[in-house]
């Protein structure tokens, strides 16, 4: 292996890169990145830039000396739009070709977005920097944010807006946000925290219009079982989930299924790697196909594929405890596992006047995963271990120290 070629100048994109470079690496390395800014953390994005307690520069992941100190041939602000195999080259989207003798896919995901909404001030989804900070300068006191979507983006985001004085009303088409994703009673939970803080939701409720008045958007027009009505805005934000960056990919022999489809390896390919938002690879902790949109998760993947780039030592699956977390005003929300698909979710702790909230899962007879706020650090980390080692199910109610 010589010329590396890194298409993705995001976190997983750089961490490879850098990773690479720690593993002794000394060939050229090619980060590619469709944004023109230099690589940049992005669950600030939502969290510390959109509530006005941070500026752009924090996010920046290095500083221009460090990004030198790496060697790279960056290029940025230059999406690459296909792949070549059997040539081993990339075309980019200003017509030039970049070879490699290894490949990695970073290309992460995009948010989805709402028929019909093109072209409406006002209406905004968040992914990116310009994203983010587009959609504060929209947010004042007073002013109306309708979002779309109660998943954990839009739910810290409807967080950081009430902190700027608006106005906020959130609709999910499920009886209770974020049940999906984390089980009925930690929805509750977060739930309870909005509504505390004074955000009308509007759940079982779907979005049939969004309505606008000389091009600038002016509310939306909701059904549920009841009937429909119309909820006033200032501005939308639609998060309503996101679709991974596969189809400059067409056409070149890969395998793309939600994702880029990859082995216990990473490896979707002999040479071609993915990692972050976009890989589909198969978790043998988990015996399945995850693809995680997390920020600490593709540090991790990073690391695992510039180690089977590099050679170094012997060949280990990726096979990670899979982490996130989530601030939701004053409460931290943080999970270890895989806590979507699950046959049971127990309520082991909750005490929503103090913050806190533990919540194990069961898929077949093991722990796979638990979620908590207001839970000491070392505990969480036990719980994690718990997961990671397989637990039976029943072992790992007794608790970290029994098991």
């Amino acid at each position: 292996m010589n010329r590396v070629v890194i298409v993705g100048a995001s976190a997983g994109g750089l961490s490879t890169a850098e990773a690479l470079r720690r593993a002794g690496h000394e060939g050229p390395i090619a980060l590619v990145g469709e944004e023109p800014e230099p690589p940049y953390d992005r669950p600030p994005l939502s969290k510390q830039l959109l509530g006005g307690h941070w500026d752009a520069d924090r996010l920046a992941l290095r500083s221009s000396a460090e990004l030198g100190a790496l060697e790279l041939d960056l290029r940025l602000g230059v999406p690459a739009t296909g792949l070549d195999q059997q040539a081993r080259s990339v075309l980019l989207a200003d017509g030039r070709e970049i070879e490699y003798d290894a490949l990695v896919v970073a290309t992460g995901a995009r948010p989805r977005r709402l028929p019909g909404t093109a072209g409406i001030v006002g209406v905004h989804t968040l992914r990116t920097l310009r994203d983010a900070l587009a959609l504060r300068a929209r947010l004042g006191p007073g002013m109306r944010l309708v979002v779309v979507g109660a998943g954990f983006l839009g739910t810290e985001v409807a967080a950081a807006a009430r902190g700027l004085g608006v106005r906020v009303t959130l609709v999910e088409p499920a009886p209770v946000p974020l049940a999906a994703a984390v089980g009925e009673q930690a929805g509750r939970f977060l739930t309870g925290l909005h509504q505390e803080h004074g955000v009308e939701l509007r759940t079982g409720a779907t979005v049939t219009e969004v309505l606008h008045a000389g091009g600038r958007v002016s509310g939306v027009r909701l059904a549920d079982g009841a009937g429909s009505d119309v909820v006033a805005a200032d501005v939308v934000l639609v998060a309503i989930g996101c679709t991974p960056n596969t189809e400059w990919l067409a056409d070149s022999g890969l395998t793309v299924r939600d994702g880029l489809v990859c082995d216990e390896y990473c490896a979707a390919a002999p040479g071609v790697y993915g990692v972050g938002d976009v890989a589909r690879w198969y978790n043998p902790l988990f015996a399945a196909e995850m693809r995680v949109e997390h920020r600490t998760h593709a540090g991790e993947q990073a690391t695992a594929v510039a180690r089977e780039l590099a050679g170094t030592g012997e060949r280990r699956p990726f096979a990670p405890v899979p982490y996130f977390w989530s601030d939701q005003y004053d409460t931290r929300v943080q999970a270890h596992g895989r806590l979507r698909g699950h046959d049971e979710a127990r309520v082991l702790d909750s005490d929503p006047a103090r913050r806190r909230l533990l919540v194990v899962y069961r898929t077949g007879d093991r722990i796979t995963g638990v979620l908590a706020a207001g839970l000491p650090p070392r505990m969480l980390r036990g719980w994690r271990a718990l997961v990671a080692a397989r637990t039976p199910w029943r072992a790992a109610l007794a608790g970290p120290s029994a098991a």
